[in-house]
């Protein structure tokens, strides 16, 4: 079995970076104007080289290294003590370290959707690395590392329950991108529709199978938790789907392909916290919900307050990773008090630490491109690459 567990933790470890590279690549370089697409993918890479980079160095240590109740101290730093045969449960620990670096990437690599079409590529870079170190990783401890959010922490012998990251994930990205969308400002034009569907579509699907890694390889075993998760995270995400569709039909008479990718990924965040620890019936009822709430958030933070999160971050990952930690107390699979206060514990320092990094940078450099280079398309205007060559 401790072979089976390596073997499955690898097969997770490679499909949840295929989430990244390049799935999300994908699905947000659908979303943008055709004229971005290049800015899109490279900061998709780049995010993930300069997170790997802050994660072997010192990100591992602060998240799971053996420190006190607020944070794992730099104790692992550069795997520091960690050889071949250091083991973390039944696996080697290297590879807890590379699956949990996985996490790592993406989730800065989600909040760029808050900020694309407009921003610098160097703020992009320092921002993400800054905020992997001060706001991820702490969280990732004290919901994951041992620290007081956990069993025996404030919250009592039984601590917060997320299983692959409700709050670590998608509730410190979706909120950190509405501070970043409101701080930022709109884009000069917020017209433009997906310019590639079809990009979308496939990103998501990379998504859609990347998630059994995601969720699944957060058992950390190859057993029947694995196993159930995986039914949990397909089931969320149908379910996301199709009342996304539905709900969107009865709003605007017409069912899209972006719209069915988009419920899908509301429901597969909604399965995030609980895949590990509720019956697909309730992953059915999750998801449900995430197509219907999740596209409500999106008509509220676009319509009625009128901020550009131009990539709908807030909306999908914010709320439905919310919900999953919600309805986990909800189906009684996990205490009232501890998930509602992990929740607003993490949410306020995400928000607070986002603010104030945004507001140190901001003050030693630009973070946004001029308006004549963003009407032009950052591919040009920021790297000098086209991401379509059209022969007239």
């Amino acid at each position: 079995m401790v072979g089976a567990d390596t073997a499955w933790l690898m097969i997770s470890t490679v499909l949840v970076l295929f989430m990244t590279l390049p799935g999300l690549a994908l699905f947000y370089g659908g979303l943008v104007r055709a004229s971005n697409v290049v800015s899109i993918f490279l900061q998709c890479f780049a995010i993930t080289i300069t997170v790997s980079l802050v994660w072997f160095a010192v990100g591992y240590s602060i998240a799971f290294g053996d420190g006190n109740a607020i944070w794992g101290g730099l104790g692992k730093v550069f795997l520091n003590g960690i050889g071949q045969d250091t083991l973390r449960g039944t696996i080697p620990e290297n590879l807890f370290f590379l699956f949990q670096m996985s996490f790592a990437i993406i989730t800065p690599a989600l909040i760029i959707g808050a900020f694309v079409e407009r921003v610098r590529f160097a703020f992009v870079l320092i921002f993400s690395a800054i905020w992997v170190l001060v706001v991820f990783c702490p969280v990732a401890y004290w919901v994951w590392g041992g620290g007081f959010l956990g069993d025996g922490g404030i919250f009592g012998a039984t601590g917060v329950r997320d299983f692959a990251g409700g709050i670590v994930v998608h509730g410190t990205a979706g909120s950190a991108a509405l501070v970043l969308a409101v701080m930022i400002g709109p884009r000069e034009d917020r017209t433009q529709l997906p310019h590639n569907p079809g990009y979308v579509a496939i990103g998501a699907a990379m998504l859609w199978i990347g998630w059994f890694g995601f969720n699944g390889g957060s058992a950390l075993a190859s057993n029947g938790s694995a196993a159930s998760a995986m039914v949990v995270t397909h089931i969320a995400a149908t379910a996301g789907a199709a009342t996304w569709c539905m709900w969107e039909s009865l709003k605007t008479g017409k069912f899209t392909l972006v719209g069915l990718m988009t419920g899908a990924v509301a429901g597969l965040a909604t399965a995030t916290p609980t895949a590990g620890y509720t019956h697909p019936v309730f992953a059915l009822i999750s998801g449900g919900l995430a197509g219907i709430l999740c596209q409500e958030a999106m008509r509220l933070i676009r319509m009625r307050l009128d901020i550009d999160d131009s990539l709908d971050v807030f909306a999908v990952h914010c709320v439905g990773g919310s919900l999953g930690i919600l309805l986990l107390a909800a189906f009684g699979a996990a205490p009232v008090f501890a998930q509602v206060g992990s929740l607003v514990i993490c949410l306020c320092w995400t928000i607070v630490v986002t603010y104030m990094i945004v507001r140190l940078l901001s003050g030693v450099m630009a973070m946004r491109v001029n308006p004549a280079d963003e009407a032009r398309g950052l591919d040009v205007s920021t790297h000098g690459e086209l991401g379509y060559i059209i022969d007239n």
